[in-house]
């Protein structure tokens, strides 16, 4: 598989236009926000994105941040702009030519930006202890549509899980399934080079992201997916398949359900760009100023990492209410496209 997906994105794709489904196309509106820095990538690197997500979280000044599947660096020069000069951005990729596109317009970007804030490392994401990096030592994860071409879900998860800092996150965007993936897909070529194959199976997911350390996966955004070739669509049959983003957090402490503890918050409305709500997931658009109730959970993500200081905190452990209100099973996505634009950004 990792020769397959080398020749895929080092050598049959040029550009995004070659691509022969809307998996590595992102398809959510670009925040107003994140544009500019977007517009001051050199344009080689633009055309050869085939991520699925926006993988810039906000509040990452002075980070130190990995990105697994770098590719050209897209990401990579975005994240570097967000970071500035305290921060810096490590791109890992095993594809050769992405990598050379990306240190090809290194200096380009460091010249634009008036610092040199990142560094290229050609290697495999599920074996990223032999790079050398050390564990506990990363603010940040990110990953963009690479994650589903890894062979070993599990390694990938182990190792973030390691180099990560205790209060870290992993926010990255993927390809799942509604079901599992049977093995004629999984092993066409195309299908897997297309961010399909390796898809997993959501709940399988959340059972790999349990058992490497992450307790409670949280759903950012998500859309369905359009195969648009038809020789494609008929191996894919009846699957659904879906971008998705997922922010991981590495606390100890986490619960495997949303447990109530007549906890709440009050969003200061001081995150850069975030003056008046932070989205933490798809079911926590918290509004400045107001008081939230949040699960003990939601409480540990906000109080235990670096968004401490931007929020008012209200209540403790000490008595406990049972399972937080709203808290279900079933499949998390929707099934229907949002309305508005479908280009890629």
């Amino acid at each position: 598989m990792h020769s397959l997906v080398k020749d895929y994105y080092g050598r049959q794709l040029q550009h995004s236009d070659d691509l022969k489904t809307s998996a590595c196309c992102d398809a959510s509106q670009v925040p107003g926000w994140l544009k500019p820095l977007l517009a001051r990538i050199h344009p080689e690197v633009i055309s050869r994105y085939y991520g699925c997500g926006l993988v810039c979280p906000p509040l990452l000044e002075g980070c130190r941040v990995l990105d697994l599947g770098s590719g050209s660096g897209r990401d990579v020069y975005a994240l570097a702009q967000l970071v500035g000069e305290r921060g810096h951005v490590v791109g890992i990729d095993m594809t050769g030519e992405q990598l050379a596109v990306a240190e090809k317009h290194r200096a380009y970007h460091s010249e634009l930006f008036g610092f040199d804030n990142v560094t290229f490392r050609q290697g495999y994401i599920e074996r990223l202890d032999e790079l050398g990096l050390e564990s506990n030592s990363f603010d940040v994860i990110v990953s963009n549509c690479v994650v589903n071409l890894s062979p070993d879900k599990d390694a990938v998860l182990h190792e973030v899980h390691r180099l990560l800092k205790p209060g870290g996150e992993f926010y990255f965007s993927d390809v799942y399934a509604d079901r599992r993936v049977p093995d004629q897909v999984r092993n066409d070529p195309v299908m897997y080079g297309e961010c399909l194959g390796g898809a997993l199976y959501w709940n399988d997911f959340l059972r790999i992201a349990h058992r490497q350390g992450f307790a409670d996966a949280r759903l950012v955004t998500d859309r369905p997916l359009d195969i648009t070739d038809p020789e494609l669509a008929l191996i894919a049959g009846n699957i659904r398949f879906y971008s998705a983003t997922y922010r991981l957090f590495k606390l100890d402490s986490m619960e495997t359900a949303c447990e109530d503890y007549g906890q709440a918050v009050i969003y200061r409305g001081t995150i850069p760009d975030h003056p008046y709500r932070l989205v933490l997931d798809k079911h926590h658009d918290i509004e400045a100023g107001r008081v939230f109730p949040v699960c003990g959970n939601t409480w540990r993500m906000l109080h235990e990492t670096r968004f401490r200081g931007h929020f008012e905190f209200i209540g403790d452990f000490s008595r406990h209410y049972g399972l937080f209100a709203g808290c279900g099973g079933g499949l998390p996505f929707e099934h229907e496209a949002a309305s508005g634009s479908n280009a890629c950004c």
